[in-house]
């Protein structure tokens, strides 16, 4: 059965202008549209897309610099996880990861929400380059297994007390470069198929507007709007998560 067009636009649209205002989230926001009804690897692929399609327009408009010795312990991470990611895609069933991934963001971003005071973690340069390595694997992991390259590296920015501009830079510069290479390696295995064409010429447009939005309010909002924008985002995609494989188990 064919999906939706209108179901692919709403998604794509949503998703664009979540990613264009935090600079990340495309996946986590347009899976919960899309994961309801699309076949498994097609939604991937579109999640895939869309979230490169977003980031190399944001890497035009919103430039926040390129730090080094702060974003690469994250992009090198990334892609020694990401081999690993490719390997779980088969085999891992997929209402089982969303279930455990949306149980962590749906519990522990509300409770950093709550707290008067955010933990500061990574202890000195090494240790946090370290820590920064580790969560940019587990964006890595968690790329092909349907786009989820920024959830776990922005939260872990959060955690570090990265500054708004910082976080921004950071992970909008990750996500560019491991969707990129996940993005690529469907390619290089077959993953992405004919049919899957005219629906990545859907996404494309659809988000586009919706981007460039976003983008523009992010500008203009403080860094504590911000942080409390990001936790709010994360605890969202985590409950959709939630939802979404409590629904396929009761389907079942």
């Amino acid at each position: 059965m064919e999906p939706a067009w209108w179901l692919i636009v709403l998604g794509a649209a949503c998703a664009g202008f979540v990613q264009g205002l935090s600079g990340f989230g495309f996946s986590l926001v347009a899976l919960s549209f899309w994961a309801w009804s699309l076949d498994p690897q097609l939604a991937a692929v579109l999640a895939v897309f869309g979230g490169l399609t977003g980031q190399l327009l944001a890497a035009f408009t919103v430039r926040r610099g390129f730090d080094a010795a702060r974003v690469l312990p994250f992009i090198a991470g990334g892609l020694l996880g990401l081999p690993l990611g490719l390997w779980l895609l088969p085999r891992i069933d997929a209402t089982v990861f969303r279930a455990l991934v949306g149980g962590l963001l749906a519990v522990w971003c509300p409770l950093m929400l709550l707290s008067g005071r955010l933990p500061r973690l990574g202890g000195g340069p090494a240790g946090g380059r370290a820590g920064d390595a580790v969560a940019g694997a587990l964006g890595g992991l968690m790329g092909p297994l349907g786009g989820f390259t920024g959830a776990l590296p922005t939260l872990w920015c959060t955690l570090r007390g990265f500054e708004r501009d910082t976080q921004r830079a950071v992970i909008q510069n990750f996500n560019l470069a491991l969707l990129a290479a996940t993005m690529a390696s469907y390619l290089a295995t077959g993953l992405v198929t004919a049919r899957m064409l005219p629906w990545m010429a859907v996404v494309a447009p659809a988000l586009l507007l919706p981007a460039l939005l976003g983008m523009r309010v992010y500008i203009g909002i403080s860094p504590l709007a911000f942080r409390n924008l990001v936790l709010g985002l994360l605890t969202l995609s985590g409950l959709a998560m939630l939802a979404n494989s409590a629904a396929r188990w009761l389907g079942q």
